[in-house]
């Protein structure tokens, strides 16, 4: 049972943090115009930007890391309670359709699990232990990364999640808004981003959501492109599956290769689908077999495969 002598300690820890000040130049915000709200929030947000920048080399090594791991078969997962939690969940279920990555291989983590996507699922955030069982459920192994995502860099489910990865010898990464955290403390690489006191006292989903949500996109993005899923900006680890997808399957190969549409169409249908298998036939003019040989010799990168051939 929590007594009020945790609260206050409690208190006197969020007292603590950044992203908790209080602001007493914007304590009549309520009486501004809209259009100043806006102007106000808009240049709230431009520190952002500028917050993740200063953590760039951090934020490189920690995704050179992540990468090396997934090269050898391993996950990217995400934990997190709250805001810091869905912005994990969305991150990872975005990757299937835009790298064609199996659902297993990234994996957002959620306290209280998928009933807090919608809602507060109260105490959640606060257990440790539950981050460690949902951890256990999934089979963590020592080539998988976990990614504790917290604003405050305090919350038991994201610290736990992390404390048990590297007990467990999985990557540890502990991403957050406040310098010198208890996340940053227990992972191997800490990306604390800065983010300074929210307009709205204490609502981390502002400025520090933002800056979860940009430096978890890097995370994702530049690994995808380090394992091989695109080529140049180009998203060819995708396969033509519906109308949709294979109008976009064949613009992509039209950009790749500046073939005509017939070439195009014909290399789609022997490479069953298969945006990268029909870029390297019509490139290095061989057929879907050779291509497939090729691409699985070269780890699926679409760069190496090319020059392999050379």
């Amino acid at each position: 049972m929590t007594t009020s002598q945790d609260y206050t300690a409690l208190q006197a820890q969020l007292a603590a943090l950044t992203t908790e000040a209080f602001r007493p130049e914007l304590a009549e915000i309520d009486r501004l115009p809209t259009l100043d709200l806006a102007r106000l929030m808009n240049g709230e947000d431009t520190a952002v930007p500028r917050a993740v920048a200063a953590r760039l080399p951090e934020i490189a090594a920690a995704i050179d890391a992540v990468a090396a791991r997934m090269a050898r078969g391993g996950r990217l997962i995400y934990a997190g309670a709250g805001t810091a939690g869905r912005l994990g969940v969305l991150d990872a279920s975005e990757c299937p359709p835009t790298f064609n990555t199996d659902p297993s291989r990234v994996v957002g983590l959620i306290a209280g699990g998928p009933t807090a996507i919608a809602e507060a699922v109260e105490g959640a955030e606060d257990s440790a232990e539950l981050a460690a069982t949902d951890l256990q459920r999934l089979g963590l192994a020592p080539d998988d990364t976990v990614v504790g995502v917290s604003a405050s860099g305090r919350t038991p489910y994201a610290v736990g999640a992390v404390t048990h990865a590297r007990a467990a010898g999985a990557l540890t990464v502990g991403l957050s808004c406040n310098e010198d955290s208890p996340l940053g403390a227990a992972a191997e690489h800490a990306l604390e981003i800065v983010t300074g006191p929210e307009l709205l006292t204490g609502s981390t989903r502002l400025k520090a959501g933002t800056a979860q949500k940009l430096v978890l996109n890097m995370i994702s993005t530049i690994t995808m492109i380090r394992l091989g899923k695109t080529y140049g900006n180009l998203m060819v680890d995708v396969r033509a599956s519906n109308d949709k997808l294979h109008a976009r399957s064949r613009r992509i190969v039209s950009l790749a290769t500046g073939a005509p549409d017939a070439e195009i169409e014909k290399a789609l249908v022997a490479a069953d689908g298969e945006v990268k298998t029909a870029i390297l036939m019509i490139l290095a003019d061989v057929d879907a077999k050779e291509a497939e040989r090729r691409l699985a010799g070269s780890a699926g990168h679409l760069r190496a495969a090319l020059a392999a051939g050379q």
